[in-house]
């Protein structure tokens, strides 16, 4: 029997990853959408070969004949979208991050709770599908020694030009306290080193205002353009953060992890060498079987189809980096220590 898919938005990773990654499984239909607005949602149903067009989320969503829903939309309306669905009894794939802030992540993993016949889960960050399973082992069975440290550095120039428009990421009533890749990269040292058990935030906005091309108003920004976070893990050792749009020339980006006995060190493309503290650095290659590749979709509904786990990523991972996020937030915003 065909899975019926409804998509709530259909924006750049709904096109390029969902719509590819549905299509590409045996008996997967595509059955509704709603889009921003009715031309948006017949423009998407046109070219995606989608059966119906709803004029509301609401409608898609109380609709018979759709078995799961595919929320591509910001984080403003995460919360609302999802909470809805299940309530309406239909699975949900929700696009990261979860939400506006951890309170709006507590309300989802709740309602996901209250109905455990329904698969709820949520994008992964993508980086380290390649190598995060065989980091992790190396990890796990004490190939670095004890894990002393860890840094995570983003940097980019992508926001230093005052001229470029204001986009949903700038946004707070858009995106809420996710700050840039923070959280993306927080959900990874989630992965391979466990919980955040306090930190400390100190950001900066560089650039305060720009121009929105939708009102022609100028916006003042409030998200911060660059951030420094000194984290302490649940396991003991500290992370530092390091995550910026106004970092010019060619800074590195990646993680890195040192132990009593090696480092590793990854960057984004997802390749990583093991350096020994006292030898030569050496390319890590995926454990066999592990490097899947992008395979979120197809997880997705063998989640519906086989009771399979959800792993990438569940709700109750996804509450655990909105929690550390809204830590940074505070802790930058007040200028103190947080604990989570």
């Amino acid at each position: 029997m065909a899975l019926r898919i409804g998509f709530i938005g259909a924006g750049g990773n709904v096109r390029l990853r969902h719509v590819p990654g549905f299509r590409a499984l045996p008996e997967v239909e595509f059955a509704g959408v709603c889009n921003r607005s009715p031309e948006s949602s017949a423009r998407a149903a046109a070219e995606f070969g989608i059966e119906r067009v709803f004029n509301t989320p609401a409608d898609l969503l109380n609709a018979t004949g759709i078995d799961a829903v595919c929320i591509g939309t910001w984080p403003y309306r995460h919360r609302e979208y999802t909470v809805a669905a299940l309530r309406a009894g239909k699975h949900v794939l929700c696009e990261a991050r979860m939400a506006m802030d951890a309170a709006e992540g507590a309300e989802m993993l709740s309602a996901a709770r209250e109905h455990p016949g329904l698969v709820a889960q949520l994008v992964p960050a993508p980086f380290d599908f390649r190598l995060g399973p065989t980091i992790m082992r190396l990890i796990r069975e004490g190939t670095l020694g004890d894990i002393t440290e860890a840094s995570v550095q983003v940097l980019n120039p992508s926001g230093l030009d005052p001229a470029a428009p204001l986009q949903w990421r700038h946004r707070t009533d858009y995106s809420g306290h996710n700050i840039m890749m923070l959280g993306i990269y927080n959900e990874i040292v989630q992965r391979w080193l466990g919980d955040t058990r306090h930190l400390y935030a100190l950001g900066r906005v560089t650039v305060t205002e720009r121009h929105d091309p939708e009102t022609g108003a100028v916006q003042n920004i409030e998200i911060p353009d660059t951030l420094h976070v000194v984290a302490e893990l649940v396991s003991g050792p500290t992370v530092l953060y390091h995550v910026s749009n106004v970092a010019g020339g060619a800074p590195f980006s990646g993680i890195l992890v040192h132990g009593t006995k090696a480092s590793i060190r990854w960057s984004p493309h997802d390749t990583a060498v093991l350096v020994p503290n006292a030898g030569e650095a050496t390319p890590i290659e995926p454990d066999a079987a592990t490097d899947r590749g992008w395979c979120v979709e197809a997880d997705f509904v063998d989640s519906i189809r086989n009771g399979t786990p959800v792993r990438l990523t569940s709700f109750e991972d996804g509450l655990k980096y909105m929690r550390f996020t809204d830590a940074c937030w505070q802790s930058w915003a007040e200028a103190r220590a947080v604990t989570i």
